[in-house]
């Protein structure tokens, strides 16, 4: 085994352990939760062992870092989530390559992404990003959807060719009256899941927590957790 391969190992091994351990604490099952790997400014090498080790979905933020990394790695079955705020203008080739598009928040995106999934003769899983920061008819600090804007952006997926509405997914807020309470976010999400199942039954993947407070996300009921640095190590630095 490379020292890589030893190093990833023991993160994951570490990861897991606090998966299994939140799951268990909140009386849930380990397999209601999947991890997903976030791999965005490590390389394609990197995805290549992840698989060997087991992990089955990846993300990333950054299209011109992904693009060519999910090429590298095509051969591998691994289910692709891109999770970054995304510009109408790489749709296209995001579109090619991921499977789920976790950060759907206006409707321009929503059009462009059944265009080019019709387009691809492809299915793409959608989430609706909540910013639980955010005033009713804006968008948040890190992109995203005010709660009240969910139902009108979850209905507009539903009615659109070639996409599939997954559920919601969001990032703990930095300002706003749940910044620093990562818990009473992830309960608010999961309040704003309930709602939008009632009408969208299948839309129910939550996505929330990462490698700090993924115990929180588990906690609150999140079906997927979003860990990076938990399992690849600090980011290196984009020059």
């Amino acid at each position: 085994m490379t020292d890589r391969k030893a190093e990833l190992a023991a993160n994951l091994a570490q990861v897991e352990e606090r998966i299994a351990s939140a799951c268990a604490a909140a009386g849930r099952k380990r397999e209601e939760v999947t991890l997903i790997v976030v791999t965005k400014t490590y390389p394609a090498s990197d995805v290549r062992i992840l698989h060997q080790l087991g992990v089955r979905h990846v993300a990333e933020n950054r299209d011109q870092d992904a693009a060519p990394k999910a090429t590298a790695c095509a051969d591998l079955s691994l289910t692709w989530h891109f999770v970054g705020q995304l510009q109408t203008n790489k749709v296209r080739s995001v579109t090619g390559y991921a499977d789920v598009v976790q950060s759907v928040d206006r409707a321009k995106l929503v059009t462009a992404l059944s265009a080019a999934a019709v387009r691809g003769e492809r299915e793409l899983g959608c989430l609706i990003q909540v910013a639980l920061d955010a005033e009713s008819g804006e968008r948040g600090e890190r992109g995203g959807v005010a709660p009240d804007g969910v139902e009108e952006l979850a209905a507009a997926v539903d009615a659109a060719p070639g996409l599939r509405l997954d559920g919601l997914m969001t990032v703990a807020p930095l300002a706003g009256e749940y910044a620093g309470r990562q818990r009473a976010a992830f309960d608010r999400l999961m309040e704003i899941s309930s709602g939008l199942r009632t009408g969208h039954p299948a839309a129910n993947m939550v996505s929330a927590g990462m490698s700090g407070d993924l115990e929180d996300a588990v906690a609150a009921g999140a079906t997927h957790v979003r860990v990076g640095t938990a399992v690849l190590g600090v980011r290196p630095r984009l020059g």
